[in-house]
């Protein structure tokens, strides 16, 4: 068999998968989350975006045991600094608790580079989506989320991030706790024109 017959073959259970991928509330996750080779699967899978110039503009932070409290702590303590209510301050010390493993997608554009940085970015959005149909694939739920401690220059620099650096998305993992739910969908005639 031919190396380009051997990589062009129909896939029916992928586009099975992309119809049904649905998100779950990384609120409504439990154990177990994908296992050290389920996660490598996933990460290799997230590798597999389009990326022009090969540029891998992206990398991984991996949160997972006491790792997601040391995360936990990171954010309770700035939200402390700020003069947040108790209450609030330990919501966001459990808020990496919520899965049993936390990917964040960092974006790592170069900018002097003859590649766009959009088309940077957008390598890097596409980086989370694969990490989230790998997931699926393999039986987990997923959900890709951002919210403040994404953009907070403290959290960033405690996480470890390098100037120009940016937060993709920190990607939830787990078993869903509940039946995932349904949302709309948009109607293609509504999104779509032919030129």
């Amino acid at each position: 068999m031919s190396q380009a017959s051997e990589f062009n073959h129909p896939a029916p259970h992928a586009i099975d998968l992309l119809l049904s991928r649905r998100s779950g509330s990384a609120k409504a996750m439990r154990e177990p989350g994908p296992s050290r080779e389920q996660l490598a699967l996933v990460l290799q899978a997230g590798a597999r975006a389009p990326d022009h110039g090969k540029l891998f503009p992206w990398r991984f932070i991996i949160f997972e045991g006491k790792g997601r409290d040391r995360a936990g702590d990171i954010l309770a303590e700035v939200m402390q600094a700020e003069g947040e209510r108790d209450k609030q301050v330990e919501e966001e010390r459990a808020r990496f608790r919520r899965a049993p493993v936390v990917v964040g997608v960092i974006s790592a554009d170069r900018e002097q580079h003859k590649i766009p940085v959009w088309e940077q970015e957008l390598s890097a959005g596409a980086v989370c989506q694969n990490i989230l149909i790998a997931a699926t694939a393999l039986g987990f739920v997923g959900n890709w989320i951002t919210e403040w401690y994404a953009y907070h220059p403290a959290v960033k620099n405690r996480l470890g991030l390098k100037a120009g650096e940016r937060v993709a998305g920190f990607i939830y993992l787990g078993t869903p706790a509940e039946e995932l739910e349904e949302r709309p969908r948009p109607a293609l005639d509504g999104i779509v024109t032919y030129f």
